[in-house]
């Protein structure tokens, strides 16, 4: 009997998918792991306890959120302003949701909850560049599923790595370890530049990032993404009207 949530009729087959995805996404947990460790060690110099870093970690699973909440906890800063701060920041994965939406849209919700809550930047740079070569609904959960597993598995180790080895390393935060993410980041962006609206997009976002990032709670860095978007999109619907206009020409030949 097949499952209705993937094309491959066989358990084994759902494993192997989920292996795949944990293998591709490797190389982006290798630059979580530096940034993992340093939010440990920042926690141990923090007002929290050791477990409500751990907790964070496993509850809230979005590594510029922790970084940022931490900031504002230890600045004794209020929890409205904790809330709206790490949403502002955290509202980029809407993007990331309204992207893969097609390709999930067909799951059963608890699916789309649990997918939901694995999704990162990293999660959703490897799973788009699965699903982009692909027809909407034609491809099950378990690849994406894997490579979410793997990442959350391996922010938990680092977090608690960091915890646990933090104390002895008090000035780990300055050693530069976390060019790692940004390393990363660029490995997420680059591969996706395969289009003069992509490069548009991308540099008009990090223009503006650059420019805005003075504003308060990160909203320069939320303007810029949208800018980045707005760019994309017209660009986008200039290239369907301009395709549009080209086949009357082609067909009156």
């Amino acid at each position: 009997m097949t499952d209705p949530t993937q094309g491959q009729p066989t358990r084994g087959s759902h494993l192997k998918e989920c292996a795949a995805g944990a293998r591709d996404i490797i190389p982006m947990m290798v630059g979580a792991a530096p940034f993992g460790v340093i939010f440990g060690t920042l926690v141990t110099s923090g007002p929290l306890h050791l477990w409500h870093g751990q907790l964070m970690s496993l509850v809230v699973f979005a590594g510029s959120a922790q970084f940022i909440a931490l900031g504002l906890i230890a600045g004794h800063a209020s929890f409205a302003v904790i809330w709206a701060t790490t949403l502002v920041v955290n509202l980029r994965h809407v993007l990331y949701s309204a992207t893969l939406a097609p390709h999930v849209a067909h799951l059963p919700k608890r699916w789309r909850w649990a997918l939901g809550a694995l999704l990162t930047d990293e999660v959703f740079a490897v799973a788009w560049e699965h699903y982009r070569h692909r027809e909407p609904g034609t491809v099950g959960p378990y690849y994406f599923f894997g490579a979410g597993v793997a990442m959350y598995l391996n922010w938990q180790l680092w977090t608690v790595a960091g915890l646990l080895f933090g104390a002895a390393f008090p000035g780990l935060q300055s050693l530069g370890l976390d060019f790692a993410m940004v390393a990363t980041f660029i490995a997420i962006v680059v591969p996706q530049l395969v289009a003069l609206r992509y490069i548009a997009a991308a540099v008009t976002a990090g223009t503006l990032a650059f420019f805005w990032q003075a504003w308060p709670y990160k909203l320069g860095l939320l303007g810029a993404v949208f800018a980045g978007v707005a760019v994309g999109v017209l660009l986008s619907m200039s290239r369907l009207n301009l395709r549009g206009a080209r086949r009357p020409v082609e067909a009156t030949r």
